[in-house]
């Protein structure tokens, strides 16, 4: 009984991946969003200009954007709202 079971999880496993690995998408499909949430010119702002730079190399569009306030939450909470797809960056300090 045991063995029947571990081999219908083995054959479940191997179908999920099968039709993840079918239905995959290249990445990054759209425009990457970089979310620097302190003001421009200040060092965070450089460092997400640098990171968006290395990006391009993908060959798609790639933005900065800087939503400052709040200590940082503002632009927090707009890349926490996004859609949870992988184009949408916050660039932050601890």
């Amino acid at each position: 009984m045991a063995r029947t079971g571990l081999m219908a999880c083995a054959l479940l496993a191997a179908g999920a991946a099968q039709g993840q690995a079918q239905g995959a998408k290249a990445y990054p499909e759209k425009m990457i969003k970089v979310v620097v949430p302190y003001p421009a010119g200040g060092a965070t702002d450089t460092l997400g200009r640098m990171v968006a730079s290395r990006l391009e190399g993908w060959k798609q569009t790639t933005i900065v954007e800087n939503r400052p306030g709040a200590s940082g939450n503002i632009g927090s909470e707009l890349v926490a709202k996004s859609v949870p797809d992988g184009h949408t960056i916050l660039i932050g300090i601890t």
